[in-house]
């Protein structure tokens, strides 16, 4: 992490979230904001779309966000008021969606990435919410619960978190943390997180070689994939530690729910995305 700068991964996930506007016309996943706060230009981005594998990764990107989205938007009727997006990266729902006045919504993530994310909406003139809380937050020196207190989440509220292109990245000791955190909020909490399963349990080999290109991807720009999970050993440990419910999607489930009928979807590299609760809703 360089001052001034965004993590490498946010900014990739945020450029293909853009990349899919302009590409597939926001087919999955749409999200107006996403070309402006980059700050990019359109034809740099179709261009990178084009590159071999790109199209299965960012499919799964707009899926990814959609599926967190839709599940957030169910919790909100049944009234859930506060959202916590952990690792918040370039993520534009707060200053989009409909429903973000009913929310109070806590923007999570590294001082120098939320500094710069900052600086781009200000360039862009997106205007931030009433409703919105920056919480920066240097994983290394400072406690998430201390932090998100500060900036004024009741934890005696339920609170829907969302933890999208992290996960992957951190220590199993790092991830548990976290969501022991989630699990023992007084007020409930739900959570939705993309994780990797390993790499033996790929079937096919084109999703091993797309697990292979992207470990090959992000080790180059200096964020390697650390911590992979067994769906089964994932939900036992979950269940051990407070999370009542849980729900996994594949890549496959996630293609037959938002792009019925097409083949070759999803990340293909063993990419799932689990929704957690600590109550049934």
């Amino acid at each position: 992490m360089q001052t001034g700068q965004p993590s490498r991964t946010a900014w990739g996930a945020a450029s293909l979230r853009a990349a899919h506007q302009i590409v597939d016309g926001g087919l999955i996943f749409s999200d107006p904001l996403a070309l402006r706060i980059l700050g990019a230009d359109a034809d740099q981005l179709r261009a990178e779309a084009d590159e071999p594998g790109r199209q299965r990764l960012r499919w799964f990107i707009a899926m990814r966000s959609r599926l967190a989205e839709d599940l957030l938007t169910a919790a909100a009727a049944r009234g859930v008021a506060q959202l916590v997006v952990l690792g918040a990266g370039l993520d534009t729902y707060a200053y989009r969606s409909p429903i973000a006045d009913r929310l109070t919504v806590f923007e999570v993530d590294h001082p120098a990435t939320q500094q710069w994310k900052r600086d781009q909406l200000a360039r862009a003139g997106i205007a931030a919410p009433a409703t919105l809380r920056y919480v920066p937050v240097d994983f290394e020196r400072d406690m998430l619960a201390d932090r998100l207190l500060e900036a004024g989440h009741d934890p005696d509220r339920p609170t829907f978190f969302t933890w999208l292109g992290v996960v992957p990245y951190l220590t199993e000791d790092a991830i548990f943390a976290t969501l022991r955190f989630i699990a023992g909020l007084p007020g409930g909490a739900e959570v939705v997180f993309d994780y990797s399963a390993p790499a033996e349990a790929i079937a096919s080999q084109d999703g091993r070689a797309a697990r292979a290109a992207l470990e090959a991807r992000v080790a180059a720009a200096g964020e390697r994939l650390l911590s992979h999970f067994q769906p089964a050993d994932l939900a036992a440990k979950l269940a051990q530690i407070g999370f009542v419910t849980t729900d996994d999607y594949d890549s496959g489930r996630l293609a037959a729910r938002y792009l019925p009928g097409r083949t070759h979807t999803g990340s293909g590299g063993g990419a799932h995305i689990l929704h957690a609760m600590t109550t049934r809703p």
